[in-house]
């Protein structure tokens, strides 16, 4: 018996909540049961009320607001207790449209993908700003860049996992999961991929994005965070690489003018370069440090999905 889990990240959504579980789909060609799974990241509305007034499944309610990428996480791991086969995240606003979650599903039920994310039409959401348009196509071309990638849009929410994909994944951001996610993916070799979805009428602001310039920089650094968590050894030997050239021209340049035989010393430059030179292997031995914890990090995510697995399939025979 093959379950689906539809799960929502909430916060304060008692208005459009019930928008969005009215449009959701109640069978799937392939899914044997379709459950719904709402997280209540601290909400000061009725949201949880208004989800078990619809018989939402499954609930979990944080008693205070820990993020967007705290409630994804908390929705993982409800789902995969609850015995998922498969996963749908989509946003409360119901700025996604539902009946594209068979669309989602379809490369991972026939074996082409372990993780699908929905693309939006970004030219044609009337509602986003020519700059936001523009950001996010440069948005998903780094992260394409970083991750080794072919997502077309990487900030979109609307994707689908496989329950052996869900057990590998981990977010250590606390602003958003979408970005990490793909990164994460990428790197460890999970199969991903993106397909087109539509999208509906704008029932609310953005939440996450509160101005351009907040969200770009807070983008910035998650990207540059994920990038050197996955990545120590390549990441800190490039950062390591540009003190350590300045440094060693401005030696050679030392170097030069004592064999001219100078007579002015240029001791501060000589004193530049022992720095430079210094910084640049400091970040060299960090990175090699890095790269050495990775070791373990990659044995703890071993042991993570074994145990993840175990319960997984416990839950499963529990519920047969």
């Amino acid at each position: 018996m093959t379950k689906l889990i539809i799960q929502i990240p909430c916060y304060n959504e008692e208005d459009t909540l019930p928008i969005t579980l009215a449009a959701l789909p109640t069978s799937i060609e392939g899914i044997d049961v379709i459950e719904r799974l709402v997280i209540d990241d601290g909400s000061h509305d009725k949201t949880s009320e208004i989800a078990a007034q619809h018989n939402v499944e499954h609930i979990i309610r944080f008693s205070k607001n820990r993020g967007l990428a705290r409630a994804f996480m908390a929705g993982i791991e409800g789902a995969l207790e609850a015995g998922a086969d498969f996963i749908v995240n989509t946003d409360a606003d119901n700025q996604y449209c539902a009946d594209d979650i068979k669309t989602l599903l379809i490369p991972i039920i026939s074996g082409n993908a372990e993780i699908v994310v929905g693309a939006r039409p970004i030219d044609n959401i009337s509602h986003f700003s020519p700059m936001k348009k523009y950001l996010q196509r440069i948005g998903s071309w780094v992260v394409r860049l970083v991750s080794g990638t072919n997502i077309d849009d990487a900030p979109s929410g609307f994707r689908a996992f496989s329950a052996a994909a869900a057990m590998q994944i981990n977010v250590f951001s606390e602003y958003t999961y979408t970005l990490e996610t793909i990164i994460a993916a990428g790197q460890r070799g999970i199969t991903i991929t993106s397909v087109p979805i539509r999208t509906n009428k704008q029932l609310r602001q953005s939440r996450l994005i509160k101005s351009i310039p907040s969200y770009v920089w807070r983008s910035i650094v998650t990207i540059f965070r994920i990038f050197l968590y996955y990545r120590p050894l390549r990441s800190f030997g490039i950062l390591g690489s540009i003190p350590f050239a300045l440094g060693f021209l401005l030696g050679m340049r030392y170097l030069i003018f004592w064999l001219e035989g100078t007579t002015r010393a240029h001791t501060p430059s000589l004193i530049l370069s022992a720095i430079l030179l210094l910084t640049g292997m400091l970040l060299w031995m960090a990175g090699l440090i890095g790269d050495l914890q990775a070791v373990n990090r990659k044995l703890l995510e071993d042991i993570q999905f074994t145990q993840r697995r175990h319960r997984h399939n416990s839950n499963k025979t529990s519920l047969s």
